[in-house]
């Protein structure tokens, strides 16, 4: 169940506790306090390695769902975010691409050797035969 990310770079402490919570409550506009059975639930979620970056992107990710109503409000309730295995599968739904990767770009063609100065004459000397010819046919 531990995430494919790196494991945080900071340590889990109350400060990164009160931090992760205080970014929750900003990116969702609520006001909760952090009482010990939340401040448990964010231990185990930060302990098992995920950073503030990732609670910032799987928060985005639910409100995108949200707003286009593929997800319900319930899915931003912290008791629901804080489980890590739901956690876990929101954010690498999140990182999931939906469109293929971009084609690589075209690989050159070798450019066909230039024509020599003779070539290039007859080249001229045949399109100004054939431009007279339907000029004529014009008139």
């Amino acid at each position: 169940m531990p995430p494919t990310t790196p494991p945080v770079s900071f340590p889990v402490n109350a400060a990164a506790i009160t931090a992760a919570h205080q970014l929750y409550c900003q990116l969702t506009g609520q006001n909760l306090r952090l009482a010990f059975d939340r401040e448990r639930m964010w231990y185990e979620l930060l302990h098992t390695g995920y950073s503030l970056e990732d609670l910032r992107q799987v928060i985005t990710y639910l409100q995108r769902e949200i707003r286009a109503g593929h997800r319900n409000v319930g899915a931003l309730k912290l008791s629901n975010l804080l489980q890590p295995d739901r956690f876990e599968e929101d954010l690498q739904i999140s990182r999931v691409r939906l469109r293929p990767p971009p084609p690589p770009p075209p690989v050159p063609t070798p450019r066909p050797p230039a024509l020599s100065t003779h070539q290039q004459q007859q080249g001229r000397q045949r399109a100004l035969k054939y431009l007279r010819q339907i000029k004529s046919a014009l008139q």
